[in-house]
């Protein structure tokens, strides 16, 4: 059985980056399910539920901007070695900065509808797990804070018990989205074909891998 849940998230700023682009960011038009995903896990995570989105509700125009900002050139490997063979356990950024530019979202404001199963881990209580999602969304409550794609666009979220309705008109072919990661099949990308009908994208459909 099925639990389902509604929440309002907004920001100034959000970066989901296509893979295709190597170099600069590019950020897809809308939330991806996975971020969505991502942010619900960020409020209430437990091994005992899989969160699944259903619906992203877009409710602000979409709106691009182009910034420039200073990132790591490079990351640290796990097993990385400096010249006399020590491991490194840090990276300075005046030692290996970079500029990069970014097309990010802006003004950005969506519903997550979505739902949690029971994973069968555990024998859990539904309802339980369904009160105390919605307690801390209502209280600002969350294991870290959320973010839109990168954890300088922080996400501010509250409870939605409304009917959203979206200001967006009309049928837009957003073409194929990242949906998610299987993390259960050697971490398989799944896409799907994202079609946004007055504001309202359902995930569910069209999903390939």
């Amino acid at each position: 059985m099925a639990y389902g849940i509604k929440l309002r998230v907004w920001g100034d700023y959000a970066l989901f980056t296509r893979p295709e682009m190597k170099v600069e960011r590019v950020s897809y038009d809308v939330m991806t399910p996975s971020a969505a995903r991502g942010i619900l896990e960020a409020i209430y995570w437990k091994p005992d539920i899989r969160w699944i989105i259903d619906f992203i509700h877009v409710m602000r125009p979409i709106r691009f901007d182009n910034i420039r900002r200073n990132e790591m050139a490079s990351r640290v490997a796990v097993n990385s070695r400096d010249m006399a063979g020590n491991r490194l356990v840090c990276r300075f950024i005046e030692d290996d900065r970079q500029q990069r530019a970014s097309m990010v979202l802006r003004d950005v404001e969506y519903i997550i509808e979505a739902h949690f199963e029971l994973t069968g881990r555990e024998e859990g209580n539904p309802g339980k797990h369904l009160a105390m999602f919605e307690r801390r969304a209502k209280r600002g409550q969350c294991f870290h804070r959320p973010y839109f794609g990168c954890r300088e666009f922080p996400v501010n979220f509250d409870w939605c018990d409304i009917a959203p309705d979206s200001a967006l008109q009309g049928e837009h072919d957003l073409g194929y989205m990242l949906h998610d990661v299987d993390f259960d099949h050697d971490k398989t990308p799944r896409f799907f074909r994202a079609i946004m009908k007055n504001g309202v994208i359902d995930c569910q459909k069209g999903t390939v891998s």
